[in-house]
């Protein structure tokens, strides 16, 4: 086999789906916790943290902003939802490229997926502490100081409360994905309770005139908008990590990536809805706890704030903790093929990957700590629209090359869906600053660094071909 052709062998679907049936991971989880560890993973990324940096960008227009970073979601949610039923293994996206891109494709998107769920959980965790701030100021009148409240460039030394809550959802998932499911599902639920409780209070005070001029930097300002909050749908492909810890994979997981999607679109377009009518943009901007800030401006009262505060607290740990749980399946996947060390495979009596989820949590406490939210944001949306752009190339290309290959969901208005859903992710993508790009590039670098000192030489796949050759 050429070079060139070695680096697009693919793995059929066949012996993908046959090595997650003999995974040592356990098979526990139904519909509801599947959709709760998606939603979970969503639901509070981006209305508890991104919302105060998108708002002043593309002013009321922002509402049209989560529509527009929904809809690009959606078809990449269609695309995702056929490969988790025609695929169902842990792995994602990452999965799905190595059953019809080929290895290296699959080790871009898997690198890719690595920025997105690493970053994403490090940055969710920046924007916990500013409401645990927000709910320490309202209940005892104390607030953690600034050098240790905050990383470096934005005003502190170490970010405390951030490198914890990670190592708190560490501990979580070393104690099994029963148990990390139930408290997905309870923290779920409260986090949709109190953003409900927010539309409820923040409609009252609602003003039309908040809402213009609707759109003072145009369309640029909407699609700058957009790239931003489409951080905020990060997560609802969460489901997929789990395609060899569900019950019914083919049956459940493209159920649940779609219900989420729905789930989360709907109390986003609501809430970002309700923030900017009773406020106006400028007091969104104006704090990290956006949410609990505009309870206060709006009730002239503490408390309502402390209850969003209290929630958030607890809502946007379990954000946390459903994130760090799909980082440590798709290394499980990875590992198994061979591209990274065999050690993040390994289980222990619990089932879950001990030393993989150690090595997660440590790398992304430290990200936590000492990164800016704003770069960490951004630096995410770009590796998740790589992947999702991936995807929705990936189902194209399954169509064509295996189209008897059993499907139990199938994208709707193909092509078209899956180039629509390419199109916005590539338009997504030039919406987002040239750091950004350069930050990408640089770890698309090291990624490549790795595959061929590492990954190539050691893949199973590629020792499955030479030995058939042989």
């Amino acid at each position: 086999m050429s070079f060139a052709r070695s680096l697009l062998r693919v793995k059929p679907a066949e012996q993908l789906a046959e090595d997650g049936s003999h995974t040592p991971l356990r098979r526990t989880l139904g519909l509801v916790p599947l959709v709760a560890l998606s939603v979970g993973a969503t639901l509070g990324t981006g209305i508890f943290v991104v919302l105060a940096e998108a708002a002043p960008a593309a002013g009321p227009a922002v509402v049209v902003s989560f529509v527009l970073a929904g809809l690009a979601a959606l078809c990449s949610a269609l695309s995702y939802a056929e490969l988790a039923g025609s695929v169902p293994v842990s792995g994602s996206a990452y999965s799905y490229a190595y059953a019809t891109l080929g290895e290296l494709v699959a080790w871009i998107c898997g690198w890719c997926l690595l920025l997105e769920y690493g970053v994403s959980v490090a940055a969710v965790a920046v924007g916990w502490g500013g409401y645990l701030n927000e709910f320490l100021r309202g209940t005892v009148g104390l607030t953690i100081p600034d050098a240790f409240a905050a990383p470096p460039g934005d005003g502190g030394v170490v970010n405390v409360p951030a490198a914890l809550v990670v190592l708190l959802a560490t501990a979580v998932l070393l104690m099994g994905v029963r148990e990390s499911a139930r408290a997905t599902t309870i923290t779920t639920l409260l986090k949709i309770a109190v953003l409900v409780f927010f539309v409820a209070v923040a409609i009252t005070a609602f003003r039309s005139a908040n809402m213009t001029p609707f759109a003072p930097a145009g369309i640029a300002g909407i699609s700058a908008g957009a790239s931003a909050v489409f951080f905020s749908f990060i997560g609802f492909d969460a489901a997929s990590t789990a395609g060899e810890e569900a019950r019914d994979p083919a049956r459940d997981l493209p159920r649940a990536i779609i219900l989420s999607l729905a789930i989360v679109t709907a109390i986003y377009v609501l809430v970002a809805y309700a923030a900017v009518g009773a406020v106006g943009v400028g007091v969104l901007g104006e704090s990290d706890a956006s949410l609990a800030t505009a309870l206060r401006v709006v009730t002239g009262q503490g408390w309502p704030s402390v209850v969003l505060a209290f929630g958030a607290v607890l809502a946007i740990a379990s954000v946390v903790l459903t994130v760090l749980y799909g980082q440590t399946r798709i290394l499980v996947s990875m590992s198994r093929d061979g591209l990274l060390p065999g050690m993040l495979s390994k289980v222990n009596g619990r089932a879950v990957p001990a030393g993989n989820t150690v090595v997660v949590g440590a790398v992304v406490a430290v990200l936590a700590a000492v990164v800016p939210l704003n770069q960490l944001a951004e630096a995410t949306s770009i590796g998740t629209l790589v992947a999702f752009g991936l995807v929705n190339i990936g189902v194209l290309v399954l169509r064509r090359t295996r189209p008897e290959l059993p499907r139990s969901f199938r994208t709707p208005l193909m092509p078209w869906v899956p180039l629509l859903g390419l199109a916005l992710c590539v338009y997504l993508i030039f919406g987002l600053d040239a750091v950004t790009w350069l930050t990408f590039a640089l770890w698309t670098a090291v990624g490549l660094a790795v595959y061929f000192g590492y990954g190539r030489r050691r893949s199973k796949l590629n020792r499955t071909v030479v030995e058939a050759a042989d």
